[in-house]
């Protein structure tokens, strides 16, 4: 019996390397079809062909005429959860699409800690234990390839990888919480997943938005106008950069003190022994200069061998964040950009000299993280036959200026945060492509801009919604994590901002939130435990799209009131949830406001159903927040480990 199977694999080999049907890119062997769902499909054959599909679980083949461009349409349904199945495209030549699984498909997107994979630079909590157990033939993974475009892609001329079934191989490099969550699934359901990671780190929501709907979100209006006037054409949306950055740049300029007419701090004579000390690499917004955007001044004083002077050094700097001018003895030497690219330069020979020698560099930090990064044995300077000296370690630092003096800056057009061009080359590939739903991570590039996301992000939602035809397409996403200092009382937080701003959308029909407060690290945006990350969101999952009688929320604030005693009684909304409160007598992140404005540490406790709020020396309290800071202590949750969202009495 081996032998015909053999031959007849043979015979589909042979066909699938001469047909002349295409499918859209997310077609491909190997793949999960939403189960019981309407496919319309569109692809191109010979033309005036007629085009035949038969699938194994299809009583009888269909048929779709092609167009004399050869674009074809052909709808047909998929059964229950199961396979494998095969599938066979016709025109006279044939395509088959083997080992087809239909199942559950969901579509995973947002930056960096969606994006996160099990190993390489994520290593999740006991990661080689993941992806050695990691031997799961029923679950599938399609890694979307990063690519920007000014206008949707077409699905016939997108790259969208291959499905893989997943295997300690194909899982290495995936998205863990996709994949994490994509476990729990087939955990809980034992039916076929399939799981599509579409997510690019450090980008903006805006990014991830078609240009039509991002036209009418407050603060983008004139720039979609702008880029439909220039008719999203490459050449001219550069022209009008160009134009715009060298004005910035002007601005920059003049408000950055390393570059006033008083003395150029790229000068070697210049005494800088009064400037603060930094050690390097390191990301100086996690903890030298928290939270700062904008420009510093680094310069480290060398002592050159005699016998490198006149020849040209290599000066590797390792990673910058976000561009840079690098000086040597006051010359510029070199200038980059990429907040992940590696800085490899040349010193020129004639810069070089015998004994003391000023290395500067003007980092300019656009936003988010900052500084010079990476590993320090990535930081040396050397001629290329000589063993190289290390530059990490103590530099001197001055800040030249800060970003909050200035207007935004013109995001370029090869930027992954320009906008539209991940919607474009990312997701308008996978239309048509039938789906459960979307898990969604995503907000740190949007830090600062709170207001403005409370109406971004419900966009984006509405605009994939109408993109894929799915009117209440199930969006499930991950609130920020707790990040930065822990700090207890923070009433300017903008991380607590943007949390209050995500949180907004949760009201959205068959949109949940996942509360994440509790799981972030201080100092490491990508904290690794995605694990409960992704258990967590299976949960919301399994109940809200499944029905499966299982907690997936804990109560969320819903009004308070004061007593005669100054004691605040918060209540809650328990719609949903299947589960009290943890009883606790010392609750933490509480803070509570009198009646001179100012903000202090509070105690509470539960009380039922309730919680009480009070704070020594408060007798008239104005009003109450949980979990308002960049990184607070947060204790209020369910037996089953799922937290309160971060609140706040007085937004209402």
């Amino acid at each position: 019996m081996r032998r015909p199977l053999l031959i007849f694999s043979m015979m589909l080999t042979a066909c699938a390397a001469i047909a002349r049907v295409q499918l859209p890119a997310v077609y491909s062997s190997h793949m999960v079809l939403q189960q019981q769902s309407e496919v319309a499909l569109t692809g191109k054959a010979a033309a005036g062909s007629t085009v035949v599909l038969q699938c194994s679980w299809m009583r009888r083949p269909i048929a779709a005429q092609a167009e004399a461009d050869g674009a074809f349409r052909m709808t047909f349904s998929t059964p229950k959860a199961g396979g494998p199945h095969t599938m066979l495209f016709t025109d006279g030549d044939t395509l088959s699409l083997t080992d087809v699984l239909v199942g559950e498909v969901w579509l995973g997107s947002g930056q960096s800690n969606m994006e996160m994979p099990i190993a390489g630079w994520g290593k999740v909590l006991r990661y080689e234990e993941e992806i050695r157990n990691a031997d799961y033939p029923m679950i599938r993974l399609l890694q979307v390839p990063r690519a920007m475009a000014f206008e949707p892609t077409d699905p016939l001329a997108a790259d969208m990888g291959k499905w893989q079934a997943c295997t300690p191989e194909s899982v290495e490099e995936f998205s863990s919480l996709c994949y994490f969550y994509a476990r729990e699934l087939w955990q809980k359901m034992h039916i076929p997943v399939g799981i599509i990671n579409a997510s690019w780190g450090g980008t903006p929501a805006e990014a991830w938005t078609g240009s039509g709907a991002l036209s009418h979100v407050a603060g983008y209006e004139e720039k979609m106008r702008d880029l439909k006037a220039l008719g999203f054409r490459a050449d001219r949306l550069w022209q009008r950069y160009d134009q715009q950055y060298a004005e910035w740049l002007s601005l920059v300029a003049g408000v950055d003190k390393g570059l006033s007419a008083d003395g150029l701090w790229t000068d070697p004579e210049l005494d800088d022994s009064a400037w603060e000390a930094m050690l390097l690499p390191q990301l100086f917004d996690l903890s030298v200069l928290p939270s700062f955007d904008g420009v510093v001044w680094f310069r480290l004083h060398i002592e050159v061998p005699d016998d490198w002077a006149g020849r040209p050094l290599e000066l590797h700097l390792g990673m910058i964040d976000d561009e840079d001018r690098t000086y040597w003895n006051g010359s510029l030497i070199a200038c980059g950009s990429g907040y992940n690219s590696l800085r490899c330069y040349v010193v020129p020979d004639s810069l070089v000299r015998a004994g003391h020698n000023v290395l500067t560099v003007r980092v300019q930090d656009t936003g988010g993280e900052g500084g010079i990064w990476g590993a320090p044995e990535a930081m040396w300077i050397a001629p290329r036959d000589k063993a190289p000296l290390s530059l990490a370690g103590e530099w001197k630092y001055r800040i030249g200026c800060s970003l909050a003096e200035l207007p935004a800056a013109p995001v370029s057009p090869s930027s992954a945060g320009f906008p539209s061009v991940l919607f474009n080359a990312m997701i308008a590939p996978l239309r048509d492509f039938p789906m459960a739903g979307v898990i969604w991570y995503q907000g740190c590039a949007n830090v600062g801009r709170a207001a403005q996301y409370e109406s971004l992000f419900q966009t984006l939602i509405c605009d994939w919604r109408r993109f894929f035809n799915m009117p209440r397409m199930p969006f499930y996403f991950v609130q920020l994590a707790n990040y930065l200092a822990p700090q207890d009382n923070q009433p300017d937080s903008e991380w607590a901002a943007l949390r209050e701003a995500q949180a907004a959308a949760a009201k959205m029909e068959g949109v949940e939130m996942m509360v994440n407060i509790d799981l972030g690290e201080a100092y490491d945006i990508h904290p690794k435990n995605k694990q409960e990350v992704a258990r967590r969101l299976a949960l919301i999952a399994l109940n809200r799209s499944y029905g499966k009688n299982v907690p997936y929320s804990a109560p969320a604030y819903q009004s308070y009131r004061v007593d005669d005693k100054g004691l605040v009684h918060i209540s809650f909304d328990y719609t949903g949830c299947k589960e009290m409160l943890v009883e606790e007598l010392h609750l933490s992140g509480f803070t509570i406001k009198g009646p001179d404005g100012r903000w202090c540490v509070a105690e509470a406790r539960t009380d039922g159903r309730e919680v009480v709020v009070w704070a020594e020396g408060v007798k008239v309290p104005v009003a109450v927040r949980y979990g308002w800071a960049d990184n607070p202590t947060c204790t209020l949750r369910t037996p089953s480990g799922l937290h309160v969202a971060p609140f706040r009495t007085d937004n209402q």
